[in-house]
């Protein structure tokens, strides 16, 4: 009978290796899935994973997903790293979604705009992302309420107020009665920063903060103090660090990113609010940090695969009629893996006698 040892010493190089693993037990588990749906798996793979980055224009569009899930990563894993768990990226986006677009149809007038009104609104949406992660901190801190379950119930309340919103205040009057409030115009848009494609100015921002947070996590004493908090909370509380500003911190910060992504897609790729700001990119950024060994720099990479399997989702649907769930499953199977890759390294298999 099979049974699991823990090892005394795990290997450090092979825990930094697992999200690699799972990346190759994602791509095989892959190939056997579109077998086992009739379809070709060299060609299936070479659709899901080549065909969105084989030009310019596909490189482009994988940065726009990249952006979004970047953005939520990088504040997840700040969130994570000081033993918060907050699942409800998902709901601070479309609040900083909310807060920001209705910002921008504020002062948007039909002209105007410029750099210093897209601050503006970008500071909305920031606002919006931290005042509904505050919910989730201010319950945790006064009643010891579960995170996990408050932040998560605020993602479907938060999305029901989107819903309501374009339903009704934020409705574009002249727009034949969809859910959708108007356009904005284009001095309110993100610029493009590459001609003829829909890649905008967020990307450079995810960067930004991907490079901030890691300076804040490795330099500065205030990322040692969340870190420790995470790591060995009776020994932070020995030293005097406070876990509510731990709390505190960590939930604002990764409000302010999320309510940033939410806006940018705003302003970004869809210019205008719609019922849907987001394909579910809070959830899948908890997956993009955890493969990204919640550090500030490895999230560039894993929201690169996650962005990659966006696309090659969209793709496989149209050009071999795959189903649209086909993203879901691939982001399934890289989670499961990772979590596989991490046990065996934390224990070994062994036959019992």
């Amino acid at each position: 009978m099979l049974k699991m040892e823990k090892r005394p010493s795990p290997s450090v190089a092979m825990s930094w290796l697992s999200p690699v693993f799972a990346v190759l037990l994602t791509v095989i588990c892959g190939a056997i899935l579109f077998v086992a749906l009739g379809k070709n798996p060299v060609t299936g793979l070479s659709v899901f994973l080549l065909e969105p980055i084989k030009d310019l224009q596909g490189w482009s569009e994988v940065g726009v997903k990249v952006a979004p899930l970047l953005l939520i990563a990088v504040g997840l894993s700040i969130c994570f790293r000081s033993n918060v768990f907050n699942i409800g990226a998902e709901g601070q986006l479309v609040v900083g979604a909310i807060a920001g677009g209705a910002a921008g149809l504020y002062f948007d007038q039909g002209e105007g705009g410029g750099a210093l009104m897209i601050a503006v609104v970008l500071l909305a949406g920031m606002a919006g992302g931290m005042a509904w992660a505050s919910i989730t901190a201010f319950l945790r801190d006064r009643f010891n309420a579960n995170e996990i379950l408050v932040s998560l119930m605020l993602v479907y309340v938060a999305q029901l107020l989107l819903s309501l919103l374009v339903h009704g205040p934020l409705r574009d009057p002249e727009g034949f009665n969809f859910p959708q409030s108007r356009m904005l115009s284009e001095g309110f848009l993100l610029p493009i920063i590459l001609d003829q494609t829909r890649l905008h100015f967020g990307i450079v921002m995810a960067l930004l903060a991907s490079s901030l947070g890691w300076v804040f996590l490795s330099r500065s004493f205030a990322g040692y103090r969340l870190q420790v908090g995470g790591m060995a909370p009776a020994a932070a509380r020995y030293a005097g660090f406070s876990s509510r500003k731990a709390l505190w911190t960590s939930m604002l910060l990764c409000g302010a990113l999320a309510g940033l992504a939410g806006t940018a897609e705003v302003l970004g790729p869809i210019g205008q609010l719609t019922p849907t700001v987001s394909p579910g990119y809070g959830f899948a950024a908890i997956i993009v940090a955890y493969v990204g060994r919640l550090h500030p720099i490895g999230v560039v990479f894993s929201s690169f695969i996650m962005a990659l399997f966006y696309i090659g989702g969209e793709l496989s649907q149209s050009r071999l009629g795959m189903p649209n769930a086909i993203t879901g499953v691939f982001q399934g199977i890289l989670l499961f893996s990772l979590l596989a890759c991490d046990v065996l390294i934390h224990y070994k298999l062994s036959w019992r006698k």
